[in-house]
């Protein structure tokens, strides 16, 4: 049964129309095989991969875990899918559409960074064609070496790379980068300052984090159980900050997708007030369940009309 939509909840972003600001964050669909029961369960949009150029088995197992005192998850992943050939099949055959799909693309873990440019080009020249838009990622922290290129002038090249490729494909859709919640605040300034000065069509803010001093209510075991990225509850306080210093630098010239700790309509609606365009969820819809983002979207909805009385 399809979710039902209220047209109170439609976003017109990066050039689309969002049947809600709710969206799924990259890392749940990581295969672009349940994009549209997403779309069926309320999400307005789904951010899916994270894809490479080739397929990938990604780190060994076990390699996810829960730590429900804290209402949190960790992963290391290490971006396991099929590969971008796959992904383009799937897209292209999808029909007309309830929610708008984007495009997480990332390194191939056996791809020195140096040739990185040439990796994620490969991946974008068979996506782009099929994507509503697209995400650089430079910001797993599952992928050796991977966040030192969100400095800017790895940056700058990697997205004029990019933008060559796509230049190239005859195909241009929104581009966006994701950062990281452990980087220093002069780092997301920079990245801020780059961004509008680059023309990118935004920012998803953030990904997942490696500070373990979030996890206030884990007991000792579970904490040195640990490894890799933690998302959720304890994500919040710092996605917000990133968030705000975000729409403070850059005003209006950039869309902000805000990802990390969002379990409620409140906590959506706070991310809409501090500045974000969209927002999105992972590990609250995994413990929410799947009635959890129409549970959302009837909240919003609600504020929204309280907001307008």
């Amino acid at each position: 049964m399809l979710s039902p939509r209220d047209p109170r909840l439609e976003v017109e972003a990066l050039g689309l129309r969002f049947a809600s600001p709710l969206g799924v964050a990259a890392g749940l669909d990581k295969e672009a095989e349940c994009f549209a029961a997403l779309g069926d369960l309320g999400f307005g949009h789904v951010e899916v991969g994270t894809v490479t150029a080739r397929a990938q088995a990604g780190n060994p197992k076990p390699r996810v875990g829960r730590l429900p005192r804290d209402r949190a998850l960790y992963n290391r992943m290490g971006f396991p899918n099929p590969g971008a050939e796959t992904f383009a099949r799937r897209l292209g055959g999808r029909r007309p559409r309830r929610v708008v799909v984007g495009v997480n693309v990332g390194k191939s873990m056996d791809v020195e960074l140096a040739d990185a440019a040439a990796d994620y080009r490969a991946t974008v020249r068979l996506l782009a064609p099929f994507a509503d838009y697209l995400v650089i990622n430079v910001s797993s922290p599952n992928t050796p070496g991977l966040r030192s290129m969100q400095s800017v002038d790895e940056l700058r090249g990697l997205v004029e790379a990019v933008r060559d490729e796509l230049r190239e494909v005859g195909h241009e859709p929104p581009l966006l980068v994701k950062i990281a919640p452990d980087l220093a605040d002069a780092a997301i300034d920079a990245i801020a300052d780059y961004a509008v000065e680059a023309g990118l069509d935004g920012l998803v803010a953030v990904n997942t984090t490696v500070d373990t001093d979030v996890l206030a209510r884990s007991s000792a075991d579970e904490r040195a159980a640990v490894y890799g990225g933690i998302s959720g509850a304890p994500l919040k306080r710092r996605a917000v900050e990133v968030l705000r210093r975000l729409r403070d630098r850059a005003g209006d010239d950039l869309v902000l997708i805000s990802v990390g700790g969002i379990e409620s309509a409140d906590d959506a609606w706070e991310r809409i007030e501090a500045g974000a365009t969209l927002v999105q969820a992972y590990t609250g819809f995994v413990y929410g369940g799947p009635l959890w983002p129409r549970r959302i979207n009837r909240r919003l909805a609600r504020r929204l009309g309280e907001n307008a009385g």
